[in-house]
């Protein structure tokens, strides 16, 4: 069974060879379920010194989720979490009315050169939610259920699969599944939400009658069981959830169903009314003004 919709993420150099790609929001589709971006980091292998670096930088409206394949990245935040995130562990970050937080690699994962591969997504709080408080949460790997069948594994970050729920506290329903399998491997994904999609990571898979490669994001229809079958060992995410319950503006970090409380919070980081991120001293400038991406 094919996708209703395929999407190829394109890439982007954030320095220093640190290559994203961002499957969402695209021109063609702005959000699955709840999810309203999708960036992939790396693979990349850094240069002896180097490392990422992104300065503190604020949010409102969204929740960030961040899971790393590879490699390992230092979470600060505004409301004093120092958090080392590492391969198969989430965290879960709920900026609600705002927040700020910097990512960056520990100095002395520097000295021989870090790699680092994995993805970051963010999540549409819901509107009566959207102006909750900040929060912080981390969960280690091995908290995180998982399945192993015929040349399948799934690791459930968020949500629920096949019997298996994630421990990640959420504030409305989703689901979110780290995949992997072997060449030859199949996998049918449940109908459990009306809007769900894969995305290729690495590897190739087949649906239907077409093969997909990395960078590919696969949405599939209501109702319709998908049959994922591995064309070489590949990984792949696996998301999804209800239809937002809005429209979704968005500009630059920051998230609302209102225009108005964008603009609040653009003049509110512009005055340094955001917290401060301990231990920092960098953060990153309001950039110019484009206008608000609306979510339908």
């Amino acid at each position: 069974m094919e996708p209703e919709l395929t999407l190829i993420a394109p890439s982007r150099d954030l320095g220093d060879g640190f290559l994203v790609r961002r499957a969402l929001p695209a021109p063609r589709r702005r959000m699955v379920g709840p999810f309203l971006f999708f960036d992939q980091m790396g693979p990349v292998a850094f240069r002896d010194g180097q490392g990422l670096d992104v300065r503190p930088h604020p949010h409102i409206g969204l929740a960030t989720v961040t899971y790393l394949f590879e490699g390992e990245i230092v979470h600060r935040d505004s409301l004093g979490n120092v958090q080392r995130i590492t391969a198969g562990a989430v965290n879960w970050m709920t900026a609600g009315r705002g927040i700020a937080h910097s990512e960056r690699t520990a100095p002395e994962r520097r000295i021989e050169g870090e790699r680092v591969f994995g993805i970051q997504l963010w999540v549409a709080l819901p509107r009566e939610k959207e102006e909750v408080e900040p929060a912080f949460a981390h969960t280690a790997a091995k908290a995180l259920p998982e399945l192993t069948e015929r040349g399948v594994h799934l690791r459930v970050v968020l949500g629920e699969l096949l019997g298996k729920r994630s421990p990640v506290a959420l504030l409305s329903p989703m689901f979110y599944v780290a995949l992997t399998l072997d060449a030859g491997a199949r996998f049918a994904l449940p109908p459990a939400y009306d809007e769900r999609a894969a995305y290729v990571a690495e590897g190739a898979v087949k649906a239907g009658d077409e093969t997909y490669g990395e960078s590919t994001l696969l949405v599939f229809r209501k109702g319709d069981e998908p049959l994922l079958e591995a064309a070489r060992p590949s990984r792949v995410l696996l998301l999804g959830g209800p239809p937002s319950d809005g429209p979704r503006h968005m500009y630059w970090n920051f998230v609302s169903s209102s225009v108005e409380r964008i603009e609040q919070a653009k003049a509110d980081w512009r005055a340094g009314r955001f917290g401060k991120v301990p231990g920092e001293t960098e953060f990153i400038p309001l950039p110019d003004d484009p206008p608000p991406v609306r979510y339908s």
